[in-house]
C-alpha cells in the first residue's frame, strides 16, 4: 500500500497535473465547450421533433412544424466544428495573452476556406454542407485552431503587427494589428487547400478522418478503448486531477462524433439500427452517474449506512452532503470531502464501478436489450433515470439499464465502504477516550 501511494505521489501526480495544465489541452475542452450551449437546444428541439408517440409525430409532419424542428436541429448540431474552430483558437490565443478574438476569427474564416464548397448549378449559388461544419469538423476545428493561435502568437510575439497611435480605439487597434498574422495564416491555408485539390487528395476534413478517425476509434468507439479510457479517468480523479478535464480532451471529440452520427441516423429513421453505441450521451449518463467513479452508487451507500446503529457520527454528517448533489452529478463533496482522493480503501471501488458500468451497458445496447443513444445530448446536471429515458429518445430501457448499473454500483461501493466506516467508528470511539 504504502509503495502504491508513494508511486501515485511522486510519478503520477506530477504527471497529471502537468497534462492537466497543457495549453493545448485546456484549448481543445474549452473550444468545445462553447458549443455546447448550441447542442443541448438542438437536442431538445430533436426530443419535441422525436418524441415516441406516432400520433405526436404524424401531427408535427402534417403540419409542416417537424420541417422547422428539423432546421433548428441542423442548425445547432451543425455549427459544431464552426463554433469549436473560434473557440480553440481564441482560448489558446487568450492563454499566450494576445487577441484572442482576433485569432479566433481567423481561425474561422481559415475554417470555411479551407472546407470544400457544394455548387448549385440552377441558382449559380455556392454553400457549404452541414455535415463539415459540425461534428464531422472538430478533427479539422482542433488541428486548424492550435496551428492559427500558435501563428498568431508567433507573429504578435515577434512584433510583427501593424501599429497606430494611441489615439486610436483599441477595437480599430487590434483589428490592423491582426491583418499582418491574419493574411498569413489565411495565406497558409488556401494553399493547404489547392494543393490538396490539385494532388487528387480530396479534401482535408476526409483525409484526416481517415488518418486520425481510426486510431482515436480504438479508444473513443470500442469497449476495450472505453475501459481504458475510464480507468484512466479515475486514476486521473483518485490523485486530485480533474479526470474529465483531461481524458475527455482528447477523446470528447469521437464521442461527439458519434453522437451526431446517432442523431443523423435517428432523423433518417427511428426504428433503424444506430451507427455508434459509445458516445457522449452514453458516457454522461451510463457510466459516469453520479461524477467520476460512478459515485452515485457511493452516496447511495453512505446514506444507508448513516440510518444503521453501526454507522460513525462522520458518515451521519457526509451522507446528506453528498447524497443530494450526487444525484444531480457533482461529486466534488465526496471526492474531497470524504474524501476519495488518495484513498486507498476506495482505489478499487473508484476504478471498478464505471467500467462494470459500460460492459453492462454497452452489453445491453449491442443485444438490443436496450435502445441506444439518439443523439439527444443531456445536461449533465440532469439525475438518472429521467436521463436515460430522455437519452435513449422516451425508451424506458434506458432508465432501466440505469437502475440496473446504480445497483451494481451500490453492491461494488459497500463492502469497502462498510470497511471505511468502521475505521471511523473506531477513531471517533479513540478520540472519545482520550
Amino acid at each position: 500500500m504504502n509503495k502504491l501511494t508513494t508511486f501515485m505521489e511522486e510519478k503520477l501526480l506530477p504527471f497529471a497535473a502537468k497534462l492537466g495544465a497543457n495549453k493545448a489541452l485546456i484549448a481543445i475542452r474549452d473550444g468545445i465547450t462553447l458549443s455546447m450551449p448550441l447542442i443541448m437546444i438542438g437536442s431538445f428541439l430533436l426530443i419535441i421533433n422525436s418524441f415516441p408517440i406516432d400520433s405526436w409525430t404524424a401531427w408535427l409532419t402534417s403540419t409542416g412544424i417537424s420541417t422547422y424542428l428539423t432546421k433548428g436541429v441542423n442548425g445547432s448540431f451543425g455549427i459544431m466544428g464552426l463554433v469549436a474552430s473560434f473557440g480553440i483558437a481564441n482560448s489558446l490565443a487568450t492563454q499566450y495573452k494576445v487577441d484572442g478574438v482576433s485569432a479566433g476569427i481567423i481561425s474561422l474564416s481559415s475554417y470555411l476556406i479551407i472546407t470544400p464548397s457544394i455548387f448549385t448549378a440552377k441558382q449559380a449559388a455556392e454553400g457549404i454542407p452541414y455535415g463539415y461544419t459540425g461534428s464531422k469538423g472538430l478533427f479539422i476545428a482542433i488541428i486548424l485552431g492550435l496551428i492559427s493561435a500558435k501563428i498568431f502568437h508567433w507573429f504578435i510575439q515577434h512584433n510583427i503587427q501593424i501599429h497606430l497611435p494611441d489615439s486610436v480605439p483599441p477595437a480599430v487597434a487590434k483589428s490592423f494589428s491582426a491583418l499582418i498574422p491574419g493574411a498569413c495564416i489565411i495565406l497558409l491555408w488556401l494553399i493547404v487547400y489547392a494543393l490538396l485539390q490539385v494532388t487528387g487528395l480530396g479534401n482535408i476534413h476526409d483525409l484526416l478522418l481517415k488518418i486520425l478517425g481510426k486510431p482515436l476509434g480504438l479508444l473513443g468507439d470500442t469497449l476495450g478503448g472505453t475501459i481504458l479510457v475510464v480507468f484512466l479517468n479515475s486514476a486521473f480523479w483518485f490523485v486530485g486531477i480533474h479526470g474529465g478535464n483531461v481524458v475527455n480532451s482528447i477523446i470528447s471529440p469521437i464521442w461527439l462524433m458519434n453522437t451526431d452520427e446517432n442523431r443523423i441516423a435517428f432523423q433518417a429513421n427511428s426504428t433503424a439500427k444506430l451507427p455508434h453505441i459509445i458516445t457522449q450521451p452514453f458516457m454522461d449518463n451510463f457510466v459516469f452517474m453520479g461524477g467520476g467513479g460512478a459515485t452515485l452508487g457511493l452516496v447511495i451507500v453512505i446514506a444507508l449506512i448513516a440510518y444503521s446503529k453501526r454507522s460513525s457520527q462522520l458518515t451521519k454528517t457526509m451522507a446528506p452532503l453528498t447524497l443530494t448533489p450526487g444525484i444531480f452529478n457533482i461529486n466534488e463533496p465526496t471526492m474531497f470531502g470524504l474524501p476519495i482522493v488518495l484513498n486507498l480503501s476506495l482505489l478499487f471501488p473508484f476504478i471498478l464501478a464505471p467500467i462494470i458500468n459500460v460492459i453492462v451497458s454497452y452489453t445491453a445496447i449491442s443485444l438490443g436489450i436496450v435502445h441506444g443513444t439518439v443523439g439527444v445530448t443531456i445536461p449533465w446536471t440532469m439525475p438518472p433515470i429521467l436521463s436515460g429515458f430522455l437519452a435513449t429518445g422516451g425508451h424506458i430501457s434506458g432508465s432501466i439499464l440505469q437502475i440496473v448499473c446504480i445497483l451494481l454500483d451500490v453492491l461494488i461501493y459497500y463492502p469497502f465502504y462498510a470497511i471505511v466506516n468502521k475505521q471511523f467508528v473506531l477513531k471517533e470511539a479513540e478520540e472519545v477516550s482520550q
